[in-house]
């Protein structure tokens, strides 16, 4: 990574203007309307990637300079797929009060923050209080990034296999920070919340559990409508889908338990939940986190856009019809070429990011969130 100019500075000339007299007259003139930043400063294509190195990748809690590999690596993604400018900000503190604290004094630097690898439930928490503080896009990546590539695929796969998502039993394995966003992702697009049943690795969430976090009591109150007991055995028999964020194994005979022409959506990194080969012989469709085997669900798929659309929006926070805007236009860049190996398109497709920014302006628009 590197920054470098878009103006030359080969003259005096050049130089008066880009720094000392003539940048007085730029600060002067956001002085006077602080909106005119977005015009004359880069806040208006720049995001700020946030972890605090709590949850990255599959390698847990390895602390903010390690965790820096990645955050490049999502800026350089930021840059290539969506034209927007990215920088990496790795904090030392894992303390909710200090990370809220540190992103807000920073925020005006930044047209957007993307949050990244912070480990669930802090979270929830550190998204729901900058979003509500700060007046320009906070986003999630690990959660509603994913979500919102999940979605489009079961999108495209119920279309694949001729089914509405009103009519399917959705199983969702793994509350974490994925989970939660998923499933919540998926009742916005249109599946009965109570035809989903969500599954944390001591079994199906469900109202009467006494060991229930704050988030997992929110999902057992909208969610598993039958009132559903025991194992991710018990959820899967006679389910048409199972995502999988959790991480946990689950034995080839639930996944044989499905209904017919099932959906398998093992997203665990490395090592899906079901090996493909294994869910293929009991589904119809199967996707993975995995880029060697077909049907990736990446969420370079969304973010690139999402960001690039509410920047050109000057929207001043994520909705809801934002994430399902993303979603359809990811799903509708394949929807006349889909077959049971390709129901998202590929990460490098370049029709993607346009697609997704588009129709995320659009969103922000008709929700009334831009400047």
């Amino acid at each position: 990574m590197a920054v470098t100019s878009t103006v030359p500075l080969s003259s005096r000339e050049d130089l008066s203007l880009a720094y000392t007299p003539g940048v007085a007259k730029v600060c002067e003139a956001i002085a006077a309307d602080p909106a005119l930043v977005h015009r004359y400063t880069w806040v208006s294509h720049t995001v700020a990637v946030v972890t605090d190195g709590s949850a990255v990748l599959g390698l847990g809690n390895i602390g903010p300079a390690a965790a820096m590999p990645v955050m490049e690596g999502k800026a350089v993604l930021f840059k290539q797929f969506g034209g927007v400018d990215a920088v990496p900000i790795c904090l030392d503190t894992q303390d909710v009060d200090e990370i809220v604290r540190v992103v807000t004094a920073l925020a005006p630097s930044f047209g957007g923050i993307n949050l990244e690898d912070i480990a669930a439930p802090r979270c929830f928490e550190v998204e729901r209080r900058l979003a509500e503080s700060l007046s320009i896009p906070v986003f999630h990546d690990d959660q509603h990034g994913t979500a919102i590539v999940v979605l489009a695929a079961l999108r495209n796969a119920a279309t694949l296999l001729e089914r509405k998502l009103s009519d399917l039993k959705v199983v969702v394995n793994g509350a974490g920070a994925a989970g939660v966003a998923v499933t919540k992702m998926l009742i916005a697009g249109g599946v009965p919340a109570a035809d989903v049943v969500v599954c944390d690795s001591r079994g199906i969430i469900h109202g009467d559990r006494p060991d229930l976090t704050p988030v997992k009591e929110e999902l057992a109150g909208v969610t598993n409508g039958n009132g559903l007991c025991g194992s991710i055995v018990d959820a899967l028999d006679g389910a048409d889908v199972l995502i999988g964020v959790s991480g946990g194994q689950i034995p080839e005979e639930a996944v044989a338990a499905m209904a017919p022409r099932g959906i398998v959506f093992a997203l665990a990194n490395p090592t899906p939940e079901v090996h493909p080969s294994v869910a293929a012989r009991h589904a119809a469709v199967v996707a993975t986190g995995r880029s060697d085997y077909p049907n990736q669900i990446n969420n370079v798929l969304a973010f690139p856009g999402v960001f690039r659309g509410a920047l050109d929006a000057q929207a001043t926070r994520i909705t809801e019809g934002m994430k399902v805007a993303a979603a359809d236009a990811i799903a509708g860049v394949v929807a006349d070429e889909l077959h049971a190996d390709a129901i998202v398109p590929s990460p490098l497709d370049p029709r993607v990011a346009p697609a997704v920014a588009a129709a995320v302006a659009d969103a922000a628009r008709r929700d009334g969130v831009t400047r």
